[in-house]
């Protein structure tokens, strides 16, 4: 594997989602989403930190970049890995909560992620875990509240990229813990249906955290992907 590979975060992450990952593979980077307020901008600014060809690996939010990446530089991905991510857009449903949600933010309301929501995003097995839980918390603040509506307002605007995925040609693993609730196995089944070349992966005793949650699958899955 000579590309180097560029771990995109989700909604209210850093690096610190990735960590396990980026120690087993050294020279990869991590995407700074906290600037942006649409997902084409993160794209640019994601391609704009690499050079060459490198491999795709998203989260969440990150995955909705990773499609834009996919339609604005295809040529430039090697092997691409979706992580707990959709390609669809908000439903109304949807985009009234993430509003309202930004509604309390501005009223300096932010609450991050807090402990009543970390089973939305953690294993039931691991919310015993208490480094674990600690490190979503601290992440969460950690990105902080601008960034957080600039992330929200990016996911509310972004579109269906379901038209897009038949045009994906490379090598493309869709991975999704058996647990998540926030976005569910059948949309990463709805996904990999679509792409050609792609591999569909259930991540046992994960939700919708894998490489914190289940680092050493992850690192796993991902070794076997870049093979």
């Amino acid at each position: 594997m000579s590309e180097p590979i560029l771990f995109l975060p989700g909604l209210l992450c850093d690096e610190r989602l990735w960590r396990e990952q980026m120690a087993a593979f050294p020279g990869a980077t991590v995407a700074d989403f906290t600037h942006d307020s649409t997902i084409d901008d993160m794209a640019a600014r994601a391609l704009g930190a690499m050079h060459g060809r490198f491999s795709l690996a998203a989260l969440s939010m990150g995955g909705y970049v990773a499609l834009a990446i996919m339609r604005m530089a295809p040529d430039r991905v090697a092997r691409l890995a979706l992580f707990d991510t959709s390609a669809r857009a908000d439903t109304p449903e949807q985009a009234k909560r993430r509003r309202g949600l930004m509604a309390m933010t501005r009223s300096n309301r932010f609450r991050g992620v807090t402990p009543k929501l970390l089973p939305q995003l953690v294993h039931p097995d691991r919310l015993s875990d208490r480094d674990l839980c600690q490190s979503v918390l601290d992440m969460a603040e950690r990105v902080g509240q601008q960034a957080f509506l600039r992330q929200q307002q990016a996911i509310l605007t972004r579109i269906d990229s379901r038209p897009h995925l038949a045009s994906i040609a490379c090598p493309t693993l869709v991975a999704v813990g058996e647990a998540d609730i926030l976005t569910p196995p059948a949309l990463s089944e709805e996904m990999a249906g679509m792409i050609v070349q792609a591999r569909l992966l259930t991540i046992p005793r994960a939700a919708h955290l894998p490489p914190m949650e289940q680092p050493d699958d992850t690192i796993a899955i991902l070794r076997d992907w870049l093979r």
